[in-house]
């Protein structure tokens, strides 16, 4: 059965064909992903790794977890579910509601 991998610690250089082909040492990758911060489209400096068995995947944690890749020491371990979080609401982080800043009313 795949396993999911977290891979933190990457260079923020990585593609994800130099993800895939650093794993691909331990055995199959089903799937390379890095995580792109949806705002300036690059690299968070983390992402995934699908081992196509249980026993590559420990291979490839054993392989590259606190090993240096790319002059960045790596944090490879077993993916956790994503947690659900609550739906986010500008009130929750303390503000006034959203709506528009004071000050640019000419703009509108």
């Amino acid at each position: 059965m795949a396993k999911k991998l977290y891979v933190g610690g990457l260079p923020y250089t990585t593609t994800q064909e130099e993800l895939q082909d650093a794993f691909a040492k331990a055995g199959t990758v089903t799937s390379a992903t890095i995580i792109i911060d949806k705002f300036s489209g690059r690299s968070k400096g983390f992402g995934f790794v699908e081992m196509s068995s249980d026993e590559e995947a420990d291979k490839a944690i054993e392989m590259w977890n606190g090993k240096d890749f790319g002059g960045r020491s790596l944090t490879v371990n077993e993916a956790r579910p994503m947690e659900a979080r609550p739906p986010r609401r500008d009130n929750d982080r303390g503000g006034n509601g959203g709506g528009f800043g004071g000050g640019h009313r000419d703009r509108w």
